[in-house]
């Protein structure tokens, strides 16, 4: 029988939950060293709210760019995009009568 080197071994000799390893990878490995590194280093994840707040301001000038992107190729091939729209609505017209 293996002789454990835990000094405080189960009543059953089960090893204990953080002697398994297996089915850990070197990546997780990596990653939870990385984590540690960065908790002991001091950085602190920013506030959920300040998050939030500044993910909703990099979404809203994604639209607007796009939008005044959007706005411009209609001003300047308005046929072709009136074509589009409407295939768009014939496709989705398709769709909805299945």
């Amino acid at each position: 029988m293996p002789v454990s080197n835990d000094p405080n071994p189960g009543a059953d000799g089960a090893p204990s939950p953080e002697d398994i390893t297996e089915g850990r990878s070197d990546h997780s490995d990596r990653l939870e060293g990385a984590a540690d590194e960065i908790l002991a280093a001091g950085a602190r994840p920013r506030p959920l709210r300040r998050a939030v707040r500044e993910d909703a301001a990099e979404v809203r000038d994604w639209a607007r760019h796009r939008g005044s992107r959007a706005c411009e190729a209609i001003r300047d091939e308005p046929i072709r995009m009136t074509l589009y729209a409407l295939g768009v609505g014939v496709l989705i017209g398709l769709l909805a009568a299945r």
